[in-house]
């Protein structure tokens, strides 16, 4: 005789049969029930459906043998752990904390910076400091760009930009950041240029005094020797104005133009401000400079004989005025 059908709860006959009720050897279980092998197990539970209450017909067949969250599970057959381990929710996700993390520690928030982290560097600054940042990078990258064009274009040859605005770069280059071309050929210098300069000063008892030579080269020698940050000053303010004063000088030392008198009343300023309004207890009333002129000595490998005394050059007496003294006569 055979077995009898398997009634499943909410079947059409209405009838009320447990989940949990043994079905015969070899029959196949209906899907959504339990089978032959045992009854179903509540989701994440180890008590068989039915054990704390029974399902009532649910009234129509295509809710037959499911349990109330929809979930179909098995004891043994589904290849599901019995004490509910790894067991899956509604959305077929695991429920442990094999998968997905259950909270959100770690997820990148908006700002691609993981949660609980502190943002570094610039991030971290406000939106202004973010813009002040920004703006002060914009202005040191321009003057550095504007600094090597001024540069280039005052060494580079003459071309149409640097003939235009001759004007504009020799006063941003000169003299902080003038170059020469005076240590490569054709014409090397070779020959060490020195300065000296000398003053008349008053007594207060009538009578007048010469100074001796005061080697003023040799001055900021002393001052450069050693120092791994010398002062421009130091390094090219005589130098520089010596050049100044002959190149607009003739062989006699008659100025040359405006520019002559000009480099005149320059050079005469740098030795004042060396001397200062008094020196060995009187009143500078006159200066007076003059060259002395070394040739460099050839290697002594060199079969080239020159003649290395010095030469001077001396220049007229300058008298000094209150707009000659250390802050221009204010």
């Amino acid at each position: 005789m055979e077995p009898a059908a398997h009634q499943v709860p909410g079947a059409a006959d209405g009838g009320a049969h447990p989940p949990g009720d043994a079905q015969a050897d070899g029959a196949d279980g209906v899907d959504g029930t339990g089978g032959a092998d045992g009854p179903g197990t509540e989701l994440g539970t180890n008590e068989p459906r039915g054990a704390s209450e029974t399902e009532g017909p649910k009234g129509s067949g295509g809710d037959t043998g499911t349990p109330e969250d929809g979930a179909r599970t098995s004891e043994a057959g589904a290849g599901i752990p019995e004490d509910g381990a790894g067991t899956y929710d509604d959305a077929g996700t695991p429920e442990d904390d094999a998968g997905i993390p259950e909270d959100d520690a770690g997820a990148p928030d908006s700002a691609g910076i993981p949660e609980g982290e502190e943002p570094a560097g610039v991030a971290a600054l406000s939106l202004p400091a973010r813009i002040f940042v920004a703006i002060a990078l914009a202005v040191v990258t321009v003057g550095i760009a504007f600094h090597v064009a001024m540069v280039f274009f005052q060494t580079a040859p003459y071309n149409t930009i640097s003939k235009q605005h001759a004007e504009v770069i020799d006063a941003y280059v000169n003299p902080e950041f003038e170059r020469n071309w005076k240590l490569f050929a054709p014409n090397p210098l070779q020959q060490n240029v020195a300065v000296h300069a000398r003053a008349t000063v008053a007594k207060d008892n009538g009578d007048t005094q010469t100074t001796g030579w005061v080697n003023l080269s040799a001055m900021d020698g002393e001052a450069i020797r050693g120092n791994p940050a010398p002062s421009h000053t130091q390094q090219n303010e005589l130098r520089r104005g010596w050049e100044f004063y002959t190149d607009n000088h003739d062989e006699k030392s008659r100025p040359i133009g405006l520019r002559g008198q000009l480099s005149e009343d320059y050079l005469k300023r740098i030795v004042m401000r060396r001397f200062g309004p008094e020196l060995n207890g009187g009143s500078v009333e006159r200066v007076q400079v003059r060259s002395a002129v070394t040739p460099v000595a050839p290697p002594k490998w060199s079969e080239e004989r020159i003649d290395v005394k010095t030469q001077y050059a001396v220049q007229p007496w300058w008298q000094v005025t209150s707009a000659d003294l250390p802050g221009g006569g204010k």
